[in-house]
């Protein structure tokens, strides 16, 4: 059989190879070989659902060439076929798009039978076949894709994608599915680009309507009323990619105005309260996407804090080492850092408004340090009462903060 064996690198390693990108992975595909000539050859067996083996010196993956057939609804209603007589262009024919159904044989040939090169250089993300239609994981890669290398989708593509949510294949998209590709999403250079692809399929309001939500909501009459709280959503979002690269704080971003899309019609056009009607959405949302604490931490400290950052002049030191012990940035100098990002983000998330001087956030850093450096445990010692330890730190602190001068901060332009 080792003669008729032929293994070709396939997928991502190629497109970012071509994209000028480093390669991170490398991906096979074995044409032509059964598992029992896989375990023979020494590579040890891994995929559950089809043969998939990995290589023990290099640690890269080697599938076998397979097909897939369509028996139920969702991603995992797929029937594989991984039989020696399936062709690479059959392995390649059941891929997603065009630019990741391009392989290279042992001596650096590239086989492109679907055109990927060609949408690579045209920036355009393509579905390889109709049966793009049968895995809803691929609309959230598709818009995954497209927010990672700034691609247009292919208009006919975009129609399958909005066939798929008519059809309710969407709906079959289970949560940890959802977070991964989300999550990537948002390392990527323009994250605002995956939840505004999705919104155009109608996929958001399926997979993420709390996000969905926000969209035609009024944003705060004070600051652009003519735009409504999606779109400013979308303007942070777009903001924080030149703040932070870390999708901890991306994601605060993101969910720090939830609490706009349960506002009463009473409190409209101030949105009064939206920060604590904010938090209980915070938290369904995490929990039914199982997200990780860390990130429903910071986003729920972001959301019911990021008016008093932009009030920051204004407060008074008890209210500020209250914000600072309640967003747990006292002695966590990334925390504060982390929550000053978001909030440049917010302020800056308007029209006209994206290259703003906030002094607010460098003032609420100012404040923290200071904070930061009573000697807690100097005072701890002067005591034996816990509450008395206490109330003499925070005495401390609050102290230490009025003692930061403000003055030229204030004398500096404000965010309205």
């Amino acid at each position: 059989m080792s003669e008729l064996v032929q293994i070709y690198l396939v997928g991502g390693a190629i497109r970012d190879r071509e994209l000028g990108l480093q390669v991170v992975d490398r991906d096979w595909v074995v044409v032509g070989a059964t598992p029992e000539y896989m375990i023979e050859q020494g590579y040890e067996p891994v995929g559950k659902d089809f043969p998939v083996f990995i290589n023990r010196e290099s640690g890269e993956e080697y599938a076998l060439a397979r097909t897939e057939r369509k028996t139920a609804k969702g991603y995992q209603g797929f029937k594989f076929n991984a039989a020696p007589s399936i062709t690479l262009q059959d392995d390649l024919a059941r891929r997603d798009i065009t630019i990741n159904a391009i392989a290279e044989d042992q001596k650096g040939q590239l086989i492109d039978p679907f055109g990927g090169l060609q949408d690579l250089k045209n920036g355009v993300i393509r579905h390889v076949s109709g049966a793009f239609i049968e895995d809803p994981v691929r609309v959230l890669r598709v818009a995954r894709f497209a927010a990672r290398f700034g691609f247009r989708v292919a208009t006919e593509t975009m129609e399958f994608m909005r066939a798929m949510v008519e059809d309710g294949e969407v709906d079959a998209l289970v949560a940890e599915r959802v977070w991964a590709e989300m999550e990537k999403a948002l390392k990527t250079d323009a994250p605002q680009t995956f939840f505004q692809l999705l919104r155009d399929c109608g996929a958001l309001a399926i997979v993420l309507p709390e996000i969905d939500n926000l969209f035609g909501i009024p944003q705060t009459a004070k600051y652009h009323p003519e735009i409504d709280s999606g779109v400013h959503t979308m303007m942070v979002l777009e903001q924080v990619t030149k703040i932070s690269k870390d999708p901890l704080v991306r994601f605060a971003a993101l969910v720090h105005d939830l609490g706009k899309a349960a506002t009463p019609a009473s409190s409209l056009p101030s949105h009064k309260g939206h920060e604590k009607r904010g938090l209980p959405i915070i938290k369904q949302f995490c929990q039914r996407l199982r997200v990780p604490r860390k990130y429903q931490s910071l986003a729920s400290a972001v959301a019911q804090y990021h008016l008093h950052m932009h009030k920051m002049g204004e407060l008074r030191p008890d209210t500020v080492l209250r914000v600072l012990e309640n967003t747990r940035s006292i002695n966590d100098d990334n925390r504060a850092r982390q929550i000053a990002d978001c909030c440049i983000a917010d302020a800056r998330g308007r029209a006209g408004f994206e290259d703003r001087e906030y002094w607010q956030a460098e003032l609420f850093l100012k404040f923290q340090q200071a904070a930061k450096s009573v000697d807690s445990e100097a005072i701890a010692a002067l005591y034996t009462n816990g509450r008395e330890i206490k109330a003499a730190i925070q005495q401390e602190r609050i102290a230490a903060i009025k003692a930061v001068d403000k003055t030229p901060y204030l004398s500096r332009s404000s965010l309205a």
